[in-house]
């Protein structure tokens, strides 16, 4: 146990072990982001059956579905449906040895998956390397990689999942009870100011045009932020979500031509700055203050 703690409190081992794991757990993220809309819709579809006491039978809909969560069905082929065996469900390097083909079909398969196992494992070892071998740490990845999933399910479905954000706002309340990253009372306020703040801001904006201009995720997930951090840290990161995202909402608009009537989540740039302020949050604020002059 000793020489097992003796090398995780070497930074660039700790690190190189980091970005391994975050690899393999690239690739369980890629099934999240995937599934687990699917099933958020299944179960919305289920209820309001219920609610209309519809007997599911009864539809068109109604098919002999196989169980579909994060672990069934095992991972295979969109096209032929061929499982894809271990070997070839390898994080990066099974893309790039199938030349990003099913070895059955030949089909395309999409980069998206190693770009995200990729950036999951760099994301991880940047945490690893800020943080050390500390509990810090530890927390720090599990949310690196949560905000990772957020981010593509929203860019994807424009949601962000009560099952991911309310589990982390709490855990972020209850590291607070240990000064983990911040206090319980900055926690506290945080969690509340966070919350608050884009409530205020989606009913303002509502109020002048009529229009809902973000989603009640977003509000969740400014207040998660604020019980990891503390209130302290949540001017900051509303100030680089905001800039990211107008730079790249115009950006869009003007190059890409895309239909400013078409919402563009809000969600990947306030996950983005959080985690930057999860980072650097403290230098940030230092230079902002120095900025303004305070």
């Amino acid at each position: 146990m000793q020489q097992l703690s003796t090398f995780l409190n070497i930074p660039s081992l700790f690190s190189a072990l980091a970005g391994v794991i975050g690899l393999l757990v690239g690739s369980f993220l890629n099934v999240v982001i995937y599934r687990l809309p699917i099933m958020m819709q299944r179960g919305w579809r289920k209820e309001c059956l219920e609610y209309l006491q519809i007997d599911p039978e009864s539809t068109q809909e109604a098919v002999a579905e196989e169980p579909f969560n994060l672990v069934l069905p095992l991972s295979r082929c969109p096209d032929c449906n061929t499982p894809i065996k271990p070997y070839q469900n390898i994080p990066v390097i099974s893309y790039l040895f199938l030349r990003g083909k099913c070895a059955e079909c030949g089909c395309h398969i999409s980069i998206r998956y190693p770009i995200i196992e990729a950036l999951t494992a760099l994301a991880s070892i940047i945490v690893a390397w800020h943080f050390g071998y500390t509990p810090q740490a530890i927390f720090a990845l599990f949310l690196t990689w949560s905000l990772i999933a957020l981010i593509f399910i929203d860019i994807d479905h424009q949601l962000l999942p009560d099952s991911i954000t309310l589990p982390l706002l709490w855990l972020g309340l209850c590291l607070s009870l240990f000064n983990i990253f911040t206090d319980a009372h900055a926690s506290i306020i945080g969690a509340v100011a966070g919350y608050i703040a884009l409530w205020a801001v989606f009913h303002l904006f509502k109020l002048v045009t009529g229009k809902e201009g973000m989603g009640y995720g977003d509000f969740k997930l400014l207040a998660l932020f604020g019980a990891w951090l503390g209130w302290q840290y949540l001017p900051i990161i509303i100030l680089l979500s905001s800039l990211v995202g107008a730079v790249v909402g115009v950006s869009m608009i003007i190059f890409v031509k895309h239909d400013h009537n078409i919402p563009i989540p809000f969600g990947p740039y306030l996950a983005a700055a959080g985690w930057i302020a999860l980072l650097w949050g403290n230098e940030f604020n230092q230079l902002y203050l120095a900025t303004v002059g305070l």
